[in-house]
C-alpha cells in the first residue's frame, strides 16, 4: 500500500510498548499498514506481507504477533504459494474483532447499521427524525449508539454519511452545508463524540460510499474507479491512483448540472438540458406529467410497458450515458460503478445508457466496465461504517 517503508520501519521499534489488547490510539503505522493489506486483499502469507510493506521478515513477525495476540488477525490455513518451496501459513482478518456504527442522515430519517471490520452489516435500525434541530439529531444518534453498544461491546467508532458539503478541521468534521437538514457550519463530529464517547468521522455521502466501495466492494483492489449515484440527486466519486479525490475545497464530483442535451428542459436553477433536469427522480416525475403519480409510480408504469414512461426513462438513460462518458474520458477508470435509489433507470433504459456512452466516448478510450449495483438505503449507512473503518486505519 505504500512505497515508503521508512515510517513503517521506524514504527516497528515502538511495538514492544504496545499493549496486546490493540486499540485505535495505540496502533503503530506499521500495524495499521499490515492490517490494511489483509483487510483489502484478503488472506496473505507473512513473506508477501513483508514484501508489500518493505519490511524484514523479523520486523513483520513482530508486527503480526501483536495483531494476532490482539485478536485482529488470525493464523489460518497453510497454502503452497509456488510450485516449489515450503507451504506458507496465511494471515486472515478476524472481522468480528471490532464493530463500527454507520449512520446515514436524510432530511427526515436516520438509517443505522453495525458493521464488522470487513464492512459487512451485522445489525441495522431505522427511525424517523423527530426534528432537524442539531441537538435533537445528535441525541438520536447517541440513543442508537447506546442501544447497539449493549449488543456489541467492542463498538469502536462511528461514521456518518450525509448529503452536503463536509470539511475536515483540527477539531473534527464540520458540516458546512446540508440542504435536506437545513444545516450550516455544524461541528457534527465533535458533537457526536461528546454525546457518545466514541470517535466520529463524518463525510459527504457520495464520498463515503465511493471510499467504501473502493476498499470493501466493487472497487476492491483497483487503483482507479468512478462511482455515479442517481436518484434524488446525482453524485460522482472518484478514486485515482489509489486515492479518493477530494478536491481543493471538498467539492469534487459536482456533475449534476453538466449539460447533456442542449435542447432539453430547464432545471430548478434555470440551466437548460443539464443532467439534473432529466435524470433525478423529481425530473422523471415531472416529465411524466400525470397528476398524483410519484417516482415509484412512474417506474411501475414503465415496467408495465407505458410508452410515455418508457420515453421519459429513455431520456434519463441517455443523460446517464453522457455523464458516464464524460467521467471515463476525463479520468480513464478501470471501472464505473452505478448505483443509487434511482438505479431503475438502467433497468428500464439500459440500451439508451450504453448507446449514449458509446457515442460520447473518445474513440481511443478503453472498453468501459459498467458495474450496476442494486440499492437500498442501508448501503448509505454501510458507507458510514466503512468511513469509520477507514478513519481508524488511516
Amino acid at each position: 500500500m505504500t512505497d515508503d517503508g521508512d515510517d513503517l520501519i521506524d514504527s516497528v521499534d515502538e511495538i514492544d510498548s504496545v499493549d496486546e489488547d490493540v486499540e485505535i490510539d495505540n496502533m503503530t503505522p506499521a500495524m495499521r499498514a499490515a492490517l490494511l493489506e489483509v483487510l483489502i486483499h484478503g488472506a496473505l502469507p507473512r513473506a508477501e506481507l513483508a514484501r508489500r510493506l518493505h519490511l524484514s521478515r523479523a520486523s513483520l513477525t513482530r508486527i503480526t504477533r501483536v495483531l494476532v495476540d490482539g485478536g485482529l488477525l488470525a493464523e489460518g490455513e497453510t497454502r503452497l504459494m509456488a510450485s516449489t518451496g515450503r507451504p506458507s501459513e496465511m494471515l486472515t482478518l478476524r472481522a468480528n474483532a471490532r464493530h463500527f456504527l454507520g449512520v446515514k442522515l436524510t432530511g427526515d430519517r436516520l438509517y443505522a447499521v453495525v458493521t464488522d471490520l470487513s464492512a459487512s452489516i451485522v445489525a441495522s435500525a431505522e427511525r424517523p427524525l423527530s426534528s432537524k434541530e442539531v441537538v435533537d439529531v445528535v441525541a438520536e444518534i447517541a440513543d442508537v449508539a447506546r442501544g447497539f453498544a449493549a449488543e456489541f461491546p467492542r463498538l469502536t467508532s462511528i461514521g456518518i454519511a450525509i448529503a452536503g458539503r463536509v470539511s475536515q478541521g483540527s477539531e473534527g468534521a464540520v458540516v458546512e452545508q446540508s440542504a435536506f437538514l437545513e444545516w450550516s457550519e455544524v461541528p457534527l463530529g465533535a458533537l457526536v463524540t461528546e454525546a457518545t464517547g466514541l470517535a466520529c468521522a463524518v463525510e459527504n455521502d457520495v464520498q463515503a460510499l465511493t471510499a467504501t466501495e473502493h476498499w470493501f466492494g466493487a472497487g476492491a483492489g483497483l487503483d482507479d474507479m468512478a462511482l455515479l449515484t442517481v436518484g434524488v440527486g446525482i453524485g460522482c466519486g472518484l478514486v485515482v491512483n489509489g486515492k479518493l479525490v477530494e478536491g481543493a475545497h471538498s467539492r469534487s464530483g459536482q456533475i449534476s448540472h453538466t449539460i447533456v442535451d442542449e435542447a432539453g428542459p430547464h432545471c430548478g436553477l434555470g440551466h437548460r438540458g443539464c443532467a439534473s433536469s432529466v435524470l433525478v427522480n423529481d425530473a422523471i416525475v415531472g416529465a411524466y406529467r400525470q397528476p398524483g403519480v410519484d417516482y415509484p409510480g412512474v417506474v411501475a408504469a414503465a415496467r408495465g410497458g407505458d410508452p410515455i414512461a418508457l420515453a421519459v426513462f429513455a431520456d434519463a438513460g441517455r443523460a446517464l450515458g453522457v455523464l458516464a462518458a464524460g467521467v471515463v474520458n476525463l479520468v480513464d477508470p478501470q471501472k464505473v460503478v452505478v448505483t443509487g435509489d434511482g438505479i431503475a433507470v438502467v433497468e428500464l433504459a439500459g440500451d439508451a445508457v450504453r448507446a449514449a456512452l458509446e457515442e460520447r466516448l473518445d474513440r481511443e478510450a478503453a472498453p468501459v466496465d459498467l458495474d450496476v449495483r442494486t440499492w437500498d438505503f442501508s448501503e448509505w449507512a454501510r458507507a458510514g461504517g466503512g468511513l469509520a473503518i477507514r478513519a481508524m486505519l488511516t
